[in-house]
């Protein structure tokens, strides 16, 4: 007999939604084979086995949440018997509800025990302390937790450093050494209690799916620990349209359509690595400021669950076409729930691009540990003076505007960064003189 647990599947995921079964009792499964269909914060990935044989027990429902280290099967060798009275049924895909409506019930499943470790215990801390903490959540990846039980430590009384108040490894270990906590951590502000809605009309509770949960999250910490400004300007892109629709039918040709995100692109591309400063970090426990010496820019996508920020790396060194054609397939995997979570990391910039619905202008969020984000709002023909004819020219003027870290770019600087981005829009050739 052999088990096979739920894996780590990202960095900071500690539990999700079992969204699918794809395997019965009975089965012969093959390792790499998926079996379970899991949703993350971020997206619904095939969890696939790390064991092979005949399934005996499914140990895991659909519409169920699970934790990393639950066992999902158990799987003996060929010819083995089994009871098919004791494993729930898989729920058909076409019969199971969509993930933004499912509700995890309750589990009544008491946690696994956590093997005994050869690690010296702080007897001033009890085995019931460490269970506490696991239900509770306490914001830490996987890697923490299993270090503070490795050394016997209870999350529920270290002090985090990071961002709202998420603990580290050195948290885990400063507290077993005795040393004083980290001043200085974001703490998260406590929610306040709702009035009672129901006195004056008919509600609907509905619960969050895990995109919207993670958006809560990511935009409290944003909001919380970010100084943000916001810096607007406007870009004549009558040539960069123009520029856009005589290069479209090649595009085309070559199996793919080059969209206004796509050029700005390229465009930002060249402005992060022309201003490093929008290009980095900020490393406020050693005060120090990281420069990228990589360009990867995350590009908002707008799904019917929900925001998600897919990344193109290095789009430094691809081509429009390239970053056209590799932005189609992400949009098309955010929207199918289908992104790996390496496909939503590594990020340093953003472009959030809301000129296909409309609106004059917007100030977007700084999504940390990025330093800053371009909106792009709907263009519109507007009459713009020529000093040379001495008279107003209809222009197609669009509406840029960046937030940023104002804990490390300045006011001039970041409006001499989106002068830039506006002066390569309204001259696409500027990019090749840089």
């Amino acid at each position: 007999m052999a088990e096979f647990k739920l894996p780590e599947v990202g960095e900071g995921i500690s539990k999700g939604l079992v969204v699918n079964v794809l395997v019965k009792v009975g089965d012969t499964i093959t390792k790499d084979q998926p079996v379970i269909e899991f949703e993350t914060d971020k997206a619904v990935v095939e969890i696939p086995s790390s064991v092979a044989g005949v399934v005996q027990e499914i140990k895991v429902k659909a519409n169920q949440e699970a934790k990393i280290g639950d066992v999902v099967l158990i799987v003996g060798e060929s010819g083995a018997s089994f009871s098919k009275t004791e494993t729930p049924s898989p729920v058909k895909e076409e019969s199971k509800p969509p993930p933004a409506l499912l509700t995890p019930p309750v589990s009544s499943t008491p946690a696994s025990s956590t093997p005994a470790s050869s690690t010296p215990v702080n007897k001033s801390i009890s085995t019931p302390a460490l269970a506490s903490t696991e239900r509770k959540l306490i914001p830490a990846a996987p890697s923490v937790r299993r270090l503070a039980r490795e050394m016997g430590v209870s999350l529920q009384q270290v002090a985090g450093s990071g961002v709202l108040g998420r603990i580290s490894a050195n948290d885990v270990m400063r507290f077993s050494s005795g040393a004083p906590a980290v001043i200085g951590a974001v703490q998260q502000i406590a929610a306040q209690p709702l009035p009672d809605f129901s006195k004056w009309g008919e509600t609907e509770r509905v619960a969050m799916n895990g995109i919207r949960k993670a958006t809560v999250r990511s935009m409290t910490n944003a909001w919380a620990s970010v100084p943000m400004v916001t810096q607007f300007d406007k870009a004549d892109s009558t040539l960069f349209e123009a520029t856009r629709k005589k290069f479209q039918p090649r595009a085309e040709a070559l199996g793919t359509k080059i969209t206004p995100t796509a050029m700005l692109l390229k465009i930002v591309a060249a402005a992060l690595k022309r201003f490093p400063d929008f290009n980095s970090s900020l490393d406020t426990t050693n005060n120090e400021i990281v420069r990228k010496k990589y360009v990867n820019i995350g590009v908002a996508v707008d799904t019917e669950n929900g925001l998600l920020v897919p990344v193109i790396k290095n789009a430094d060194q691809k081509s429009v076409i390239e970053l056209a054609k590799e932005l189609g397939d992400l949009a098309a995997k955010a929207r199918a729930r289908k992104l790996t979570p390496d496909e939503m990391t590594g990020g340093n910039f953003s472009i959030s691009n809301l000129g296909g619905i409309g609106g004059t202008g917007f100030t977007p969020i700084v999504n940390p540990p990025d330093v800053g984000i371009l909106g792009v709002s709907r263009g519109s023909m507007e009459p713009v003076w020529n000093a040379s004819t001495n008279s107003f020219e209809p222009k197609l003027m669009m509406p840029l505007s960046v937030s940023y870290d104002h804990r490390l770019i300045d006011g001039a600087g970041a409006a001499r960064f989106l002068r830039w981005i506006c002066e390569a829009i309204e001259e696409p050739f500027l990019m090749l003189l840089e």
